[in-house]
């Protein structure tokens, strides 16, 4: 009994040893524990460094914000200060879908109502509410989703009026682009700024990768600003927090010296010629003379630079990337240099028709000619012979001489990206000899114009210039217009005064080649060209009535000339007309209005301040716009205004149509030939929706001429080119 005591004492007392021990080695290891992280606590808090990282720096960069300030690219303004390229601020939209997007304060930052976010988008949107419901509802689960094209490209006011919606889970970023509001309108010359990724600072800028835009990059390119500030665990600066800021300096403005009314008028007649005739390709440049500064350029093909149609197909600027021959308006250049060298006779007789020259045959666009005639006949008939004989007379090394001076074969070094010299075949007398009258002879065409210019200057060529002058983002000149003389004057006052004579007589009807270019009560004088097109693939040249680049150069006022136009159509595919009626139905409207407009003083702006028309009756308003140049169109069926278009004290182009509001239903008007920003002024007049497909005018409209229009009418607009 005793012993069985004495044994289970003993196990509890070993037991009792057991806990003991391990209850002490316990102790122990959690005051090690607890030791290791006090010296671990004691250790950052003294070094404040964990791994080689310090601590202050990773917390002041966990509450610290570094936001990069975006500069605006510089805009391009057309000579009267209308804008034709600048930055626009287009948003995309996009709807979070998933369910574990909760913001700080426990909120949902996902759609939340999935119906009532639809209605109130199709307010907004070109979609209706259950095409939207639809996006919103995706077959398998995603993070987010976006709204296709009618999500893409939204304006300020657009993104405004839906984050006042407070619609959980809609979310904007914001997408780079430059807004060309002119279309097609001089695009080779303005040329294309487009979205480009930088990868070292992770950010996407415009960048010019064509004309103007190219060229002067750096010039339209701003710099960024930043800002750096300490904020709290709701993204809000706290105070007396440390603030650094820069601010993002803005690009530099550029105007041009091209005027958008006359450039309109040339890209219409453009336009015409293209649809009617399909040539290959054309150029056209109106010029004044006197400083170099060009008022209209174009080209076809040629694209819409907002849209990006036909870039495809034209993304070469002909006017200094393309070199070709140029045909008889060359002779302009070549009877100059025989009348200053002392080689033009022009009561001297030649036989024309044919003449051999080192035993080659070279013909008269006439192939028998017009028997014997004298030199002064040879440029208004466009007589090739008649200019062989005339530069066999001048010699090769005069003729060369001149080329030089004429800087053929040299670029001008005007401000478009790509330009090409060109060359002058001159080895042999044949060579030689057909270079009289642009053949064997590559140019481009702003080469053709500074030749051109020296008919206003006594003889001294002008470079051609785009760029008006150079502003800061406060509108302050940096750089003015200069006229650039190149090199010295090729010939002298009597020379230019005996050539001009010489273009006059080519409108005379029974001896000239321009009859078709002639305009009552006008004073101009003209030189025609048909160049023969090089064959690429057999040697010589191409065969066919169509195969030719057809031309023409003509200068205003005819003694005293001021501006130029020079026009080339290659190769028209649909020649239901004779090349002179081609060329004429772009020469004559667009010189009519060159002359017209230097008449009523093209260098003064025709931009017009907008008068303040708010509750006036629309009679008198209509009055008040017709005395500055505006077209007046009432939407409503009242008659006091309520609202403009245009805000009052804004300047406008003249003869823009303008829309008012008035009281009462509003009729939908017929928009056929409508512009965009038109229809945009309807659209903010209004309140209604429109979605607008293609480029162009207005050509059909989904809402019938008549019907009632309100605030929301969703309307469906075609546009046409």
């Amino acid at each position: 009994m005793n012993k069985h005591i004495s044994k289970k004492y003993n196990l509890n007392s070993k037991a009792h040893g057991y806990r003991f021990t391990v209850g002490r080695f316990l102790e122990v290891a959690v005051a090690l524990v607890f030791l290791v992280f006090i010296g671990r606590f004691l250790y950052l808090g003294i070094s404040k460094t964990v791994n080689g990282q310090d601590l202050t720096a990773k917390t002041e960069q966990l509450y610290m914000r570094n936001q990069v300030l975006k500069a605006n690219r510089g805009n391009i303004y057309d000579r009267n200060g209308l804008a034709v390229a600048q930055d626009s601020h287009l948003y995309t939209i996009y709807a979070i879908l998933d369910k574990s997007s909760i913001n700080y304060k426990n909120k949902p930052e996902y759609v939340v109502n999935k119906s009532k976010t639809a209605e109130k988008l199709a307010q907004v949107l070109p979609l209706k509410a259950n095409k939207i419901l639809k996006y919103l509802n995706p077959s398998q689960p995603v993070f987010q989703v976006q709204f296709g094209t009618a999500g893409s490209n939204l304006t300020k006011k657009q993104k405004d009026r839906i984050e006042k919606m407070n619609l959980p889970g809609i979310k904007f970023f914001e997408t780079q682009s430059r807004l060309y509001p002119n279309g097609n309108f001089a695009a080779h010359i303005i040329g294309m700024a487009t979205p480009v990724y930088d990868k070292k600072t992770r950010q996407q800028n415009l960048e010019g990768t064509m004309g103007l835009e190219a060229w002067y990059d750096d010039v339209l390119t701003g710099r960024n600003g930043y800002q750096v500030s300490a904020v709290d665990a709701s993204n809000f600066q706290t105070p007396n927090s440390t603030h650094t800021y820069k601010a993002p300096v803005d690009g530099n403005n550029i105007y041009l010296t091209i005027d958008s009314q006359l450039q309109e008028c040339l890209e219409s007649r453009l336009s015409y010629v293209q649809n009617t005739f399909n040539p290959v390709s054309m150029t056209a440049v109106v010029e004044d003379m006197k400083t170099g500064k060009v008022l209209a350029a174009s080209q076809r093909p040629s694209f819409n630079p907002q849209t990006k149609k036909g870039l495809k197909n034209s993304y070469r600027n002909i006017l200094v990337q393309d070199t070709y021959e140029p045909g008889s308006v060359f002779k302009v250049l070549t009877l100059s240099s025989a009348v200053n060298s002392g080689n033009y006779h022009p009561n001297q007789y030649y036989n024309s028709g044919s003449v051999s020259v080192n035993g080659s045959v070279i013909h008269d666009w006439k192939p028998r000619g017009w028997g014997s005639i004298p030199f002064s006949q040879a440029f208004p008939r466009s007589s090739n012979t008649g200019f062989v004989h005339i530069e066999q007379q001048m010699g090769a090394k005069t003729w060369k001489k001149y080329l030089r001076k004429f800087h053929i074969g040299q670029k001008t070094g005007v401000t478009l990206p790509g330009e090409q010299p060109g060359l002058i075949a001159f080895n042999s007398p044949i060579d030689q000899a057909v270079t009289s009258f642009g053949q064997g002879v590559d140019v481009n065409v702003m080469q053709m114009m500074q030749a051109f210019s020296s008919l206003a200057n006594n003889g001294q060529m002008v470079k051609p210039q785009f760029v008006e002058k150079i502003t800061d983002a406060d509108d302050h000149i940096i750089t003015g217009y200069q006229i650039k003389q190149v090199g010295r004057p090729v010939y002298t006052k009597e020379t230019a005064n005996i050539v001009l004579g010489n273009m006059r007589q080519v409108l005379n009807k029974r001896i000239g080649t321009g009859a078709a270019y002639q305009m009552k009560n006008q004073s101009i004088a003209v030189k025609t060209g048909t160049a023969q097109i090089a064959n690429l693939k057999d040697g010589g040249y191409l065969k066919g009535n169509n195969n030719y680049i057809f031309s023409v150069v003509g200068v205003t006022p005819a003694k005293h000339p001021r501006y130029c136009i020079y026009i080339t159509v290659k190769q028209p595919q649909r020649m239901s007309k004779p090349a002179e009626v081609i060329l004429s139905s772009i020469f004559k409207p667009v010189m009519n209005r060159t002359i017209l407009m230097s008449k009523n003083g093209l260098s003064s702006s025709t931009m017009i301040k907008i008068p303040d028309l708010a509750g006036q009756n629309y009679k008198e308003a209509e009055a008040i716009a017709q005395q500055v140049g505006f077209r007046l169109v009432r939407i409503g069926s009242g008659d006091k205004i309520t609202k403009q278009s245009y805000q009052a004290g804004q300047k406008q182009q003249s003869g823009k149509l303008m829309m008012v509001r008035t009281a009462g239903i509003i009729k939908c008007p017929n928009m056929k030939g409508w512009s965009k920003d038109e229809l945009q002024q309807f659209a903010d007049l209004t309140g209604a929706k429109l979605s607008i497909q293609g480029t162009g005018v207005v050509s059909k409209q989904s809402v019938a001429v008549g019907e009632t229009v309100k605030s929301g009418t969703k309307i469906k607009i075609q546009l046409k080119e």
